[in-house]
């Protein structure tokens, strides 16, 4: 009962914030909640008439860090909310007053349980930055080296947990009540934002992700990624190398030490794609912030919190896509979204084509340096899902990931052509993967598989054709399958059985009615017992007569 009371406290003051800011308009299209709206205008509201976005931005804000989060995703979704309010979302400042550094020591002797001496020092109490689930402060390893700690914020877990459940039972009841809220997912919108946050609490998982993105950068001339160090790191404790460098978003420092902007456009636009297609693992929080470039013009990344994977499959049907928009071959987009599953298989390529045409053409039409490629992906989302495309969280985070490449790349150079820094990138991925050398590196791969399986062929081989020939050979099929083949099976036997013995009984009737010396009771021009046996006939091979199914 306490639980439910703080709940409805909570939720109340929910409600406060949502007045004050006119924001009442959310939720009268969830049918519960109408005979509560009246106390909407028991509070105070605002005399500010700002845009709805502006409005929505600023109560999330005040609401706290887990309603900035979840507006900072959303805004990463213009396929599901409208373009002003995307836009407006992804103002929204992740930043909160930090914690003591007193607090951040006692924080870290708890996690090494040991002094904290035996780990770091030099450890500077007030902190570089501070954010809604973690804040970074600068010290030394005891060998001198630079780091940084990243320290999760205490007393999260039960805020969030509070929330992520409220903000869970409203998109219960909007999707319940309201055609829009089904339409948004809000339920699938609230589980992967539940499972985004809590990944960022576990800085053992943030850790192993930098490790690998250092791995698949080892001595790369476009990227460095910092140092994890391990021994010093725990789940709420992360230690990293300290990089110098300037914030990407620092444009006149980066030309006054000599770095070439447009060089370094078209090197972020590399580093994007050879995560995406050499690597299948990606940096999915890419803005401003977590993107440095060193005095040797190289980029280098730190907070690696959100990462985003993808399967050869994903990559193959996604290199497809990417190829097929640049040289207009919209049936081939359609036909690639089909062959992944991303729409089911029974849509009509010819429909889903032309719609695709009507929203890419116009686009497409402008300048390419004019055209902003995460948005024609947006709205091919848009399109898709009309056409039932399921949610697919890989591409959700490739499509933010995209968009904050391509406004970076743009920052730096205005004329930055996507297609001309992609296209050679894609076609020689495409040679690498299924070209003669893929061919033969997978025939490599596989060999020892077959070399193994080699000597068991000719006796497994010879086992299935003798079941085949003895007929005990027995194919298996998926449950739901079997199922549906074995109650046909029994409904045609069923029907066939009807069948014979209704055809039994007509014959029956007309041998009666055709005895000759035969004196039976008469029914009109036939006797009793042949109007009584064609009638159970013809109702039996009317009940066994094939359905139209």
């Amino acid at each position: 009962m306490p639980g439910k009371l703080r709940q409805a406290t909570h939720l109340l003051r929910i409600v406060r914030v949502l007045a004050y800011y006119n924001l009442d308009e959310y939720l009268v299209r969830i049918t519960p909640l109408k005979p509560w709206l009246f106390l909407f205008h028991l509070f105070p509201r605002s005399k500010d008439n700002a845009p709805r976005g502006q409005r929505l931005r600023e109560a999330l804000q005040e609401l706290g860090p887990v309603f900035v989060k979840l507006g900072q995703m959303l805004s990463t979704r213009p396929d599901l909310i409208p373009d002003d309010i995307a836009s407006e979302l992804s103002l929204l400042q992740d930043r909160v007053p930090p914690f003591p550094g007193d607090q951040a020591l006692l924080i870290l002797e708890q996690a090494y349980e040991e002094p904290v001496s035996h780990h770091i020092v030099d450890f500077n109490t007030v902190p570089l930055a501070s954010a809604s689930v973690a804040q970074v402060h600068d010290a030394r390893l005891t060998d001198g080296t630079e780091v940084v700690v990243k320290i999760i914020r205490p007393g999260l877990e039960p805020i969030i947990k509070r929330d992520i459940d409220l903000l869970f039972m409203l998109a219960r009841m909007g999707e319940k009540y309201s055609a829009d809220i089904r339409r948004l997912h809000a339920v699938d919108v609230i589980d992967d934002y539940n499972k985004t946050i809590h990944d960022e609490l576990d800085l053992m998982r943030e850790a192993a992700n930098a490790s690998q993105l250092r791995h698949n950068f080892n001595n790369s001339p476009l990227l460095y990624v910092p140092e994890v160090y391990f021994d010093h790191t725990r789940t709420n404790v992360m230690v990293m190398e300290k990089i110098h460098g300037t914030t990407v978003s620092k444009i006149d420092t980066i030309v006054e030490k000599g770095i070439d902007l447009k060089h370094l456009s078209n090197n972020g636009v590399e580093i994007f794609y050879t995560q995406v297609f050499r690597d299948g693992f990606f940096h999915a929080d890419m803005h401003p912030g977590n993107i440095f470039v060193l005095d040797d013009g190289r980029y280098a990344a730190v907070d690696f919190g959100i990462m985003g994977t993808l399967s050869d499959i994903d990559k193959h049907y996604l290199a497809e896509n990417f190829l097929a928009f640049f040289q207009h071959d919209y049936r081939r987009v359609a036909q690639a979204h089909i062959d992944a599953g991303w729409v089911p298989e029974g849509t009509r390529v010819d429909e889903f084509e032309s719609a695709i045409r009507s929203v890419c053409e116009p686009i497409f039409a402008k300048p390419l340096c004019e055209i902003s490629f995460g948005r024609v992906l947006i709205r091919l989302f848009r399109v898709a899902r009309r056409f039932n495309m399921e949610i697919q969280p890989q591409l959700v985070l490739l499509e933010k990931t995209l968009l904050y490449v391509e406004g970076l790349g743009r920052q730096l150079d205005p004329q930055l052509n996507l297609w001309d820094t992609a296209k050679p990138f894609l076609e020689q991925w495409a040679r690498r993967e299924y070209g003669p050398r893929a061919f033969f590196k997978e025939i490599r791969r596989q060999a020892p598989m077959w070399w193994k399986m080699g000597p068991r062929m000719p006796m497994l081989i010879h086992n299935v054709l003798e079941q085949a020939g003895n007929g005990t050979l027995q194919l298996s099929q998926p449950d739901e399958n079997l199922k549906q083949l074995k109650e046909e099976t029994r409904r045609g036997q069923k029907k066939l059985f009807h069948a014979i013995v209704g055809s039994a009984l007509l014959i029956s009737a007309a041998l009666l009615a055709a005895l000759d010396g035969y004196t039976p009771i008469m029914a009109g021009l036939a006797p009793l017992s042949s109007w009584v046996l064609g009638g159970l006939g013809a109702l039996l091979l009317f009940v066994s007569w094939p359905s139209s199914e």
